[in-house]
């Protein structure tokens, strides 16, 4: 009874196995909720028993096959699973979507009328996908993507950058605010937000990208050097006040805070459409302010604050460079990481004397957990060699953790020619989250030529040459 099951099966469901759809042009709305379909005739059509996902790696299996609008339970044949692909394809997130079905293995004889699939989805996703926001729309954002989300399942922080999907959701976003009393046009546009940075933006059709930055009542700085600045976060991004004071902030500000001026302000913003190109040129009005100096800095969090602090070399009376003053900090931080505190933060708060023009802050740093060293592993060196480096190394198993040490040993290794063909060489760790344990694996290679072991003569060289005799690598 069983192979007669499972030869009628195949017989009478010629799409046992469909070969792939390619992704083809999506319609202006897809149903994200299976409809009822036709009704199968029993002959093409039995109860799915299993449903599973193959090749997902940006969408969950549960959003897929809501998106699908199969259920295990539903009675499906070749049809309906025709249907589910092409709805799959429509959403615009696919390159390719494929199924199968077969019988389901239950364990027991089955009989016609017990029979079950068990089906899967074979699917290739566009991998390029962006995060994506609202831009001057006369709504509430949040409201705005929940309500997508009920349109679209597959798309919650970010989605394919196609214009398919994006003519979609913008349609979809129009619904929204005709329902909500603000009818307006929408369009979506993929753009550049900095150097690395890409976001889908939706907003009316009228807004217009930046095509160019200029800037008045700077006197401190050139315009070439703030233009430079911002260029590459602001040229070519769709405009908005209130984005582009966040440009600003990112971008300029800091400019200015590296020379003292940290109450450097931009009151007002001019727009003018530029004259060659389709876009606007921006003109930010810019007032310095005084210049700062540093003042008292102190430290929280960390034993021996007033020593780290010294460490940390911070010019006292002078321009409040921030970004030197972050740079001094990091050198604090270095400092603490080499105790075994891996995770080590930080956080500076200033104390602005507008009287005096001076700046005092106070470093809040958390240590966090502190992390031990395990063991130590080596790869790539001779049954004479290996046990040679192990007496080079000088960090101990339970010691805290230095997090240069493997670094700085390895480069010593090299500077002092303990092999002489000694080719790239690397350090991995492996970090114990639970046990706060630091394992190190060093990885040697030759340049293609067997690494000899270490020589009685190089063994014997003078001790102030050899990397166990510094724990902590120079500051």
């Amino acid at each position: 009874m069983r192979v007669f099951l499972i030869l009628l099966l195949v017989s009478t469901v010629p799409g046992f196995c469909q070969t792939p759809r390619p992704r083809k042009q999506a319609p202006a709305k897809i149903a994200t909720v299976a409809k009822t379909e036709k009704t199968a005739s029993p002959a093409h059509a039995w109860p799915i028993g299993t449903l599973r996902v193959e090749g997902n790696r940006i969408y969950t299996s549960e959003q897929i096959l809501a998106a699908a609008g199969l259920k295990v339970g539903q009675t499906a044949g070749k049809d309906e699973f025709e249907a589910a692909r092409d709805r799959l394809l429509a959403t615009g997130a696919f390159e390719s979507v494929g199924y199968k079905f077969g019988p389901a293995e239950t364990g027991s004889a089955q009989t016609a009328a017990s029979a079950q699939y068990a089906a899967s989805f074979q699917v290739i996703e566009i991998a390029q996908v962006f995060p994506y926001r609202f831009d001057s729309l006369p709504v509430d954002s949040g409201a705005l993507r929940n309500w997508l989300l009920q349109k679209e399942p597959l798309f919650n922080k970010t989605i394919p950058g196609t214009q398919v999907v994006l003519s979609r959701i913008a349609k979809e976003t129009e619904e929204f605010l005709a329902k909500s009393g603000h009818p307006e046009n929408v369009a979506g546009k993929l753009t550049a937000e900095g150097p690395k940075e890409m976001n889908v933006i939706f907003g009316p059709t009228s807004l217009s990208s930046v095509a160019e930055v200029k800037f008045t009542g700077n006197e401190t700085i050139t315009n070439e050097t703030l233009q430079s600045a911002i260029a590459g976060v602001a040229v070519g991004a769709i405009y908005s006040e209130p984005r582009f004071r966040q440009l600003l902030e990112t971008s300029i500000r800091p400019v200015y805070e590296a020379k003292g001026k940290i109450r450097v302000a931009f009151p007002k913003l001019d727009t003018a459409p530029a004259k060659d190109v389709n876009g606007l040129v921006v003109t930010v009005k810019v007032v310095e302010g005084p210049t700062f100096n540093l003042g008292e800095v102190t430290m929280t969090g960390a034993p021996g604050s007033a020593a780290l602090v010294k460490e940390g070399k911070f010019k006292l009376g002078e321009p409040a460079n921030f970004t030197q003053i972050e740079e001094d900090t990091e050198r604090i931080r270095a400092i603490i990481r080499r105790r075994g505190y891996m995770q080590v933060k930080s956080e500076a708060e200033r104390k602005i004397n507008d009287k005096d023009k001076k700046v005092d802050l106070i470093v809040h740093m958390e240590q966090g957990p502190l992390f031990s060293f395990g063991e130590l592993k080596i790869e790539g060196l001779d049954i004479q060699s290996e046990p040679q480096v192990r007496k080079l190394w000088s960090l101990k198993s339970g010691a805290p953790f230095n997090t240069e040490y493997p670094a700085f040993f390895l480069a010593r290794v090299r500077e002092d020619g303990y092999f002489d063909n000694l080719g790239k060489t690397r350090s991995k760790i492996d970090v114990n989250d639970k046990d706060k344990i630091v394992d190190v694996t060093l990885v040697f290679s030759s340049d293609g030529k067997p690494l000899p072991a270490i020589g009685p003569a190089r063994d014997s060289q003078d001790r102030r040459r050899r990397p166990e005799e510094q724990q902590e690598p120079p500051r």
